[in-house]
């Protein structure tokens, strides 16, 4: 018996031993291969068209929406969010709901499209091309892409989400000049930052035709699942950079998905599921007084992934505000509509911002 013991605790204490041994292991190739971008680093203006026309100022539309990797759509749930899903169970839904936004950006017609989480070769959206494809709509002559999300094997949860490429992606139906990815604060710290986001902004610049200024975008995406602290840093960058972009007599629109509810509007869509996700909250306060925030809460932007979409089910639905824009005191707002998708093809709706420069 003694002998059995014995050699029962050396087996566990192999097993024991080959397990920290690949952990560490699987560690250390994050850390070495993890994604360190610079604070600022020039992104590539891809055109998609042969000829562009330049930009004319005047009256112009612009569309916001994070597209959910073209995975979180009505029949989606998710983990980080209460949901069991890591990833849909088979690459129909991901055709399916990519064809979907596909054929909503082109019906939309916007100017320019400020889109995020959108996948670049990523297991959880079964390792479509989501550039490419959106790339081929008929009505835009250029797009510009920066990674917010670049890991080989992210480790969790179980299943693993696996390899991610992921980020923000910016499409313009004019000439644009130059385009940018401007690191944000990250609120993780080792070994935990190896496999998460590196936020940032995309900021793509459109020459004004007739003018020495020029119509900026900055495409965003915010922290979602840190202690709150990582937006509030994030934000307050954003504010200074915006702030300089202003001081040059540049004409300023920055939108995408804030991971934070727009003012009032938990009046009209209360937080009842803090538990399982708390967003922050805008505050025009800490805004200047001369920008304009733009929202609209006649229908919601976003769903809690707790379970699949059932607008039924009042109880378990959540829904939020937090998908917008900010514009310059040089633009003025004609209109800023969600649009009301029944998040048929992502968890969020796309909201369209009209915009003229002012006089």
């Amino acid at each position: 018996m003694k002998a059995f013991f014995k050699g029962f605790f050396k087996v566990i204490g192999i097993l024991l031993l080959v397990i920290v041994l690949l952990a560490g292991g699987l560690v250390g190739y994050l850390t070495v291969t993890e994604y360190r971008p610079a604070d600022t680093e020039r992104v590539y203006a891809e055109s998609l068209s042969g000829t562009a026309e330049g930009f004319r100022g005047g009256s112009f539309t612009v569309l916001g929406w994070n597209i959910g990797y073209g995975s979180l759509g009505r029949e989606s749930e998710f983990f980080m969010d209460g949901g069991s899903e890591v990833r849909p169970p088979e690459a129909g839904r991901v055709d399916k709901n990519i064809s979907g936004i596909y054929d909503t950006i082109r019906e939309l017609d916007a100017d320019f499209c400020l889109l995020q989480e959108v996948d670049a070769g990523s297991a959880r959206s079964y390792n479509r091309d989501e550039t490419q494809i959106l790339g081929t709509l008929p009505d835009y002559a250029f797009s510009t892409f920066a990674y917010n999300y670049k890991c080989d094997f992210v480790p969790f949860p179980v299943p693993p989400l696996g390899r991610v490429q992921s980020g923000l992606y910016t499409l313009s139906s004019c000439f644009v000049g130059e385009s940018s990815r401007v690191s944000l604060p990250c609120p993780f710290s080792w070994p935990m930052r190896a496999a998460n986001l590196k936020r940032c902004l995309l900021v793509t610049r459109v020459p004004i035709e007739g003018m020495d200024k020029e119509l900026v975008l900055v495409n965003l995406h915010l922290e979602a699942y840190d202690d709150g602290e990582g937006r509030i840093a994030q934000t307050r960058q954003l504010l200074e950079f915006l702030d300089e972009e202003y001081a040059k007599g540049n004409y300023i629109v920055a939108g995408g998905d804030w991971n934070q509810v727009f003012p009032g509007t938990l009046e009209t869509y209360p937080n009842a599921h803090p538990e399982l996700w708390t967003p922050g909250t805008l505050e025009l306060a800490d805004f200047p007084e001369d920008w304009t925030l733009c929202w609209d809460d006649t229908t919601p932007t976003c769903r809690l992934l707790n379970q699949p979409y059932d607008p039924a089910d009042t109880a378990n639905t959540q829904y939020y505000v937090i998908d917008g824009f900010l514009i310059s005191p040089n633009l003025e707002l004609m209109q800023v509509q969600t649009v009301d998708k029944e998040f048929a093809c992502s968890d969020h709706n796309p909201v369209l911002l009209e915009l003229r420069f002012a006089e």
